[in-house]
């Protein structure tokens, strides 16, 4: 069954021992942190802290393991355990080809509203919003949906942008012009010296925190997303202060406006690279207006650069269990042939792979122009095309590919132009390249580039591996003997093993 509820994936968790309540009192201050980074880590449980200043807080709850990230956000949209990546990423596209229109519940029946505060009793600081890296710019909410309407139609965003606590009724939100809800801030609201209204809903159900990170095209409700990954409509109840529906089975809904002109500091953070990374810039002020939430709310957070490169966290997992379905549909349904879209594995928003049957290079830069144009592009700055058999996900394939395949003379490209918009949270950018401090807009030359890595019939073709033929399994079996005569322990050693072995 899809969790109905952030409480009710936590149970399954539990149910199936991959969930630690921790009753020793842990400070937000970093404690919290510490032992979500060991337990990312070690490909450990889930940690759900149950005393935190009498509050509780759950760290990276949809983290995956390091050799099948997908597996929690399975979990969560009630499909098999066992699934590969493609019959995952097939299950999730099958869902995502299916909207659910949301339904309104009365507030009576809406969990999220058992405590509600409005006006002076309004106090952010009353929750123990985490301090998550040692020289973070403050304690951050990193894990909600951001749900905010366009003012010129029927369309209502939902995203995901984190927001740092200034004190008991404002924040700033890190919004970066160039993606749907800050292009909605700078290009409309604040042009129209208009507050934007909004709603942070923290702590949601797991198809609502899905669909926030997913590259649902602009004018396209994500509540009717999350209701196809549900299989049935996502229960949506009003605010309080302001006119927004918010998902009724929050853990916590934050109601108020960012308002135009208005900047508070916002960060450094140690954000997905695994750096902390600055400068401290200039974000939108949140000003919260209401705040609704559950007895006993739980919050989730996320350790942003967990092992970068070798570790899963939250942002990593569904990276690749949310975002990839999504992208992968969406180039489908733009007409191109994709076996395939990914992230590079345990490494958020950096690097895709595409596999692909056709290859033709004019078809590739058409696809490249797709991909850095029409989409939200604004995190990842390169893509690898490799074949159609070539799994995205197996970096060690993808290597492979690269070697084989990539002609450094013309198989990479430069793609993009000065007014292109790049994200300025990468650490290779200069302080002048980070652009606009008002907007987050970067200044880079060339904002995207892909590699084409994919066979080509025009150059010899690799015919076998040096080490394989019809008396390999002889030749390793007779290997083996020499090391355990000469008193090694073989059976840790997946190179000696025989399929007679097996």
């Amino acid at each position: 069954m899809t969790a109905d509820s952030l409480r009710e994936y936590l149970r399954t968790l539990e149910s199936r021992n991959d969930l630690h309540r921790i009753d020793e009192s842990v400070s937000w201050n970093l404690e919290a942190s510490a032992v979500t980074l060991l337990l990312n880590e070690a490909d450990g449980d889930v940690p759900l802290f149950e005393d935190v200043d009498n509050a509780r807080l759950v760290g990276d709850p949809y983290r995956g393991s390091q050799r099948r990230p997908w597996d929690r956000i399975a979990l969560g949209l009630g499909l098999p355990s066992d699934l590969s990546y493609e019959e995952f990423y097939e299950s999730v596209i099958d869902r995502l080809k299916d909207p659910i229109e949301p339904r309104a519940v009365s507030p009576e029946n809406a969990p999220c509203k058992q405590h509600v505060q409005t006006g002076d009793d309004v106090d952010l600081l009353e929750y123990p919003w985490p301090y998550i890296h040692a020289g973070d710019g403050g304690r951050y909410s990193n894990l909600h949906t951001l749900i905010t309407p366009d003012p010129d139609s029927e369309w209502v965003d939902w995203s995901y942008h984190r927001s740092m606590i200034h004190d008991g009724d404002t924040s700033s939100v890190l919004l970066l012009a160039g993606e749907q809800t800050p292009n909605l801030y700078y290009y409309k609201y604040e042009r129209r010296n208009e507050p934007m209204p909004v709603a942070i809903a923290v702590g949601v159900e797991p198809a609502v925190q899905y669909t926030s990170v997913m590259w649902i095209p602009t004018g396209r409700n994500e509540a009717e997303y999350a209701g196809g990954l549900k299989r049935e409509p996502v229960d949506l109840v009003p605010c309080e202060t302001n006119d927004l529906m918010v998902p009724a089975s929050a853990e916590l809904v934050i109601e108020g406006e960012i308002l135009p002109n208005e900047r508070r500091d916002e960060g450094p953070f140690g954000d997905y690279f695994g750096y902390m990374h600055g400068p401290r810039r200039s974000m939108p002020l949140f000003r919260v207006t209401g705040i609704t939430s559950r007895e006993d709310p739980i919050i989730p957070f996320c350790v942003e650069g967990t092992g970068v490169g070798e570790t899963e966290n939250t942002t990593s997992s569904m990276e690749v269990g949310c975002v990839g379905p999504d992208a992968t549909l969406g180039l489908r349904t733009a007409g191109f042939d994709v076996e395939c879209c990914a992230p590079w594995k345990s490494t958020p928003r950096t690097v895709y792979v595409i596999s692909t049957e056709k290859t033709d290079p004019s078809y590739l830069h058409d696809m490249a122009n797709f991909i850095f144009t029409t989409w939200g592009m604004l995190h990842v700055d390169f893509f690898v095309f490799v074949d159609e058999d070539v799994d995205p996900l197996d970096q060690r394939a993808v290597i492979e590919a690269l070697s084989l395949h990539a002609d450094p003379d013309s198989d990479f490209h430069q793609f993009g132009v000065e007014t292109m918009p790049k994200v300025p949270l990468n650490i290779y950018q200069t302080p002048t390249e980070k652009g606009d401090i008002q907007t987050g807009t970067s200044k880079a030359k060339t904002a995207k580039a892909y590699i084409d890595a994919t066979s080509s019939d025009d150059v010899s073709r690799p015919t076998g591996r040096a080490t394989e033929d019809a008396d390999d399994v002889d030749r390793r079996y007779r290997a083996r003997q020499i090391l355990e005569r000469a008193g090694l322990e073989t059976d840790d050693l997946p190179f000696a093993r025989t399929e007679v072995d097996r």
